[in-house]
């Protein structure tokens, strides 16, 4: 169950910096506080489907369906690239830029979403994770399970958000250089693209 050794890794696997947390960041740079606060949202709910997944067996499905991996992987590397060219396009959505831009909420927390939703590891991530801190109890393992889950997605939550806040704390410091968003613009568009690279070699 919630032991001490599950926060640990839990822990480490949040502060871990991946997709979530470069979208998090990438959003309280550009827009702030409250974009970062709906990124974290968006990411985390993002993997209610994976763990879900693991929870009831689906997991092991995705893993031995070379179709549906596939699928959706590749639906992740199309979208991971997309948003790089948020970032660099001129005006884009994810562009750190001086100007005070006001994405709603919902669309910022349902872009974090497809980030985790469209990753297929993170279903069979889960389905490693989790099973070594169940009780072995098997008439409880999915509510244990699922309170596994609901532990780490609040992790997940509030690491993101100290990530965001960080961010948006240091938008001030960067709005008046061009150089500086320039070069952060190009660093986080080369980031998911690299990411959309790695997502591309990953096999089921």
């Amino acid at each position: 169950m919630i032991t001490f050794q599950f926060l640990l890794t839990a822990l480490v696997v949040v502060l871990a910096p991946g997709t979530g947390v470069i979208y998090t960041l990438a959003l309280g740079l550009g827009q702030g506080r409250r974009a970062a606060l709906w990124a974290a949202l968006g990411c985390t709910f993002g993997i209610v489907p994976h763990l879900a997944a693991a929870t009831l067996g689906l997991a092991a499905v995705l893993h031995t369906s070379a179709l549906l991996f596939s699928i959706v992987k590749w639906a992740g590397v199309a979208y991971l690239l997309y948003l790089a060219w948020q970032i660099l396009k001129s005006g884009g959505a994810l562009s750190v830029t001086a100007e005070d831009k006001s994405d709603s909420g919902l669309r910022i927390a349902r872009r974090g979403a497809l980030i985790n939703i469209l990753n297929p590891k993170l279903s069979i991530f889960f389905l490693a994770l989790l099973p070594p801190f169940l009780s072995g109890n098997a008439a409880t393992a999915t509510a244990e399970m699922a309170l596994l889950g609901l532990v780490f997605m609040a992790m997940t939550f509030a690491v993101f958000v100290i990530y965001g806040c960080f961010a948006a704390a240091a938008r001030r410091w960067i709005l008046g250089s061009e150089r500086v968003m320039r070069g952060l613009n190009r660093s986080f568009a080369a980031i998911f693209a690299a990411l959309a690279g790695r997502l591309a070699l990953e096999r089921a």
